[in-house]
């Protein structure tokens, strides 16, 4: 026990806290995966540490699968939920705020926050979804940057009063699902907000375009939930979760459960 501890000791000091990145292991029955937390968004790692000390994630379930999109669980209503009834809606009774990064994105086993159409875009306490995403080109990711950027645009005018006429129309267009004239509103907020010396547009960096050319992801999520992981291990776990069989509400046929979510030691990890 005495070298154990040693070594444990020693490997914290050898690596700088900046390049040493909390790991967590998510264990399904359908098999385990190993997520490593960023640093960039410290109220995410820490408030997910403390819920699974606390064992908050224990026999939760992944309550919405959707294939080439993402599994999504933490609802805490889910733990003794009936076989086909509606969840989604559970959560702790506190938020957290956004931590966006534009290095950390949405592709292929990012770990991220779910969370409600509050305007703050804060994080749901508890309840988060993995990436499985699909593949993009570069022609659809240039789709998607404008989407992305669109809806920056809309975000940098909402406390602006004299936009309020503008962003109201955007909104009733949406609501009705008047995409024609949704889109052309969207297009006029994203002239005006390029005219602006403060606002910054997005762009989707080339590192990242190869990733999401390679392996996959969700661009059109990035810069409107916060990322805060990823799966180092087991991304065939990932796989065989999002393939399976769901009914109209995105929720697993058979329950894919979560038995437990425990913070890794270093001993567990380092090679």
């Amino acid at each position: 026990m005495v070298s154990i501890w040693g070594c444990k000791k020693q490997t914290k000091l050898l690596n700088s806290e900046k390049d040493i990145r909390e790991k967590i292991e998510i264990t399904t029955n359908y098999g385990s995966m190993v997520i490593e937390l960023y640093n960039e968004t410290p109220l995410h790692r820490d408030n997910i540490i403390k819920l699974l000390n606390n064992r908050a994630y224990d026999s939760l379930l992944f309550h919405r699968v959707v294939h080439k999109f993402m599994i999504q669980g933490g609802d805490p209503d889910s733990k003794n939920a009936k076989a086909g009834s509606r969840l989604g809606d559970g959560d702790a009774p506190y938020t957290v705020k956004s931590e966006f990064n534009d290095k950390l994105f949405h592709k292929k086993g990012a770990l991220a926050a779910a969370r409600d159409d509050n305007p703050e875009k804060a994080s749901s306490a508890m309840q988060f979804y993995i990436v499985h995403g699909t593949k993009f080109n570069d022609s659809l990711l240039k789709i998607q940057e404008k989407g992305i950027n669109r809806n920056k645009a809309r975000e940098y005018f909402k406390n602006n009063n004299s936009k309020k006429s503008l962003l109201d129309a955007i909104q009733l267009a949406s609501e009705q699902d008047n995409m024609k004239h949704y889109n052309y509103l969207m297009d006029s907020i994203m002239r005006l907000a390029n005219k602006e010396e403060y606002f910054k547009p997005y762009i989707i960096s080339k590192e990242q375009r190869e990733v999401y050319k390679s392996i996959g992801g969700a661009p059109f999520l990035d810069q409107n939930y916060t990322v805060f992981g990823e799966v180092v291990k087991g991304i065939e776990i990932l796989d065989a979760i999002a393939g399976v069989k769901t009914n109209s509400s995105d929720r697993p046929v058979k329950d894919v459960r979560i038995q437990t979510i425990k913070l890794m030691d270093y001993l567990e990890v380092e090679p």
